[in-house]
C-alpha cells in the first residue's frame, strides 16, 4: 500500500472537488435504486453522469474491477459486481462508489432500504451510520487510528452489530488505497498518528449476526458467512489540526 502524502492546496481542491462529483452521484445512485432497477443499470448510469460532471469512474479496472460501482444487496457486504438482478421491495442495498478528477480519488458509500425495513435493518443502517459520525467526532490532527477504531466498534455493538474484521477503511487520494490501514474495531492509543493534509476513507462495516465473511464465485463479492445482513458507511474525511472536513459521502 502507497504512503498517505499531505495533500498540496492544488491537490486539495481537485479531491474536494472529486468529492463534489461522488456524492453528487450517490445522491443520484441512491434516488434511482428503486423495484425492478438492476446494479447493471445503476453502473451505465453512475458512468454516464460522473463523465457529465467531468470525472472519471474510479473502480473500473481497478485491480481487474469490470464495474464502476459496487452494488451489495442483502447478505452481500462489498464489492458486489454490477449484473441483471432486479432490485426488489425490502432489499438492503449498499452503493459504493468512486471518482478521479484530475488524478485525486475519493471513495465514498451509503446503504438503502428499497422500502421500509425491517426493525433488524433499521438497527443496522442507523448503527454504522452512527458509527461514522462518531468517528467523524474524534478524527484530528494527532488523533492515532486506534482511537477512530476504538470509537467504532463501541458504536456497533452498542447496536449488538458484528464489525466485519477482515474490510477495513484507508487512506485515499493519489491512489484508491493509501496507508494507513483503519480497521473497525481497535484500542485507543494504539496505530499511526493522523496529521493534517491526509485524506482517508473511513468506513464501518457490520452484519446482523457475524464477524466471518466468505468470498464469493465471481472472487470479488464477499458474503456474511451465516446468510445475515449488511451495511456500509463510508466517507472520504480531510484531517485538519483542529478536526476534518467531510469530502464526499
Amino acid at each position: 500500500m502507497v504512503s498517505n502524502r499531505i495533500k498540496t492546496p492544488e491537490e486539495l481542491e481537485n479531491i474536494k472537488k472529486s468529492g463534489e462529483i461522488l456524492t453528487k452521484l450517490l445522491d443520484i445512485l441512491t434516488a434511482k435504486a428503486k423495484p425492478g432497477i438492476t446494479s447493471l443499470e445503476l453502473d451505465k448510469i453512475a458512468d454516464v453522469e460522473t463523465r457529465k460532471l467531468g470525472g472519471e469512474p474510479a473502480f473500473l479496472g481497478y485491480q481487474g474491477f469490470p464495474g464502476r460501482v459496487c452494488v451489495s444487496v442483502n447478505n452481500e457486504i462489498v464489492h458486489a459486481i454490477p449484473n441483471s438482478r432486479e432490485l426488489r421491495e425490502g432489499d438492503l442495498v449498499g452503493i459504493d462508489y468512486g471518482v478521479t478528477y484530475k488524478g485525486m480519488i475519493t471513495d465514498a458509500a451509503r446503504t438503502i432500504s428499497i422500502g421500509k425495513p425491517s426493525k433488524d435493518a433499521r438497527n443496522l443502517i442507523e448503527g454504522c451510520y452512527e458509527a461514522l459520525q462518531e468517528a467523524l467526532g474524534v478524527i484530528a490532527e494527532g488523533v492515532r487510528v486506534g482511537d477512530v477504531s476504538e470509537i467504532i466498534e463501541k458504536t456497533l455493538r452498542k447496536y449488538s452489530l458484528k464489525p466485519i474484521y477482515s474490510l477495513t477503511g484507508h487512506g485515499v487520494g493519489h491512489e484508491l488505497h493509501e496507508d494507513p490501514v483503519i480497521p473497525n474495531y481497535g484500542r485507543a492509543g494504539s496505530g499511526e498518528v493522523l496529521k493534517a493534509g491526509m485524506t482517508i476513507a473511513v468506513e464501518p462495516i457490520a452484519s446482523l449476526g457475524t464477524n466471518d465473511l466468505y468470498l464469493a464465485e465471481d472472487n470479488w463479492t464477499y458474503m456474511t458467512r451465516d446468510g445475515s445482513l449488511s451495511a456500509q458507511f463510508e466517507n472520504t474525511i480531510l484531517v485538519t489540526k483542529d478536526g476534518c472536513e467531510v469530502i464526499a459521502s
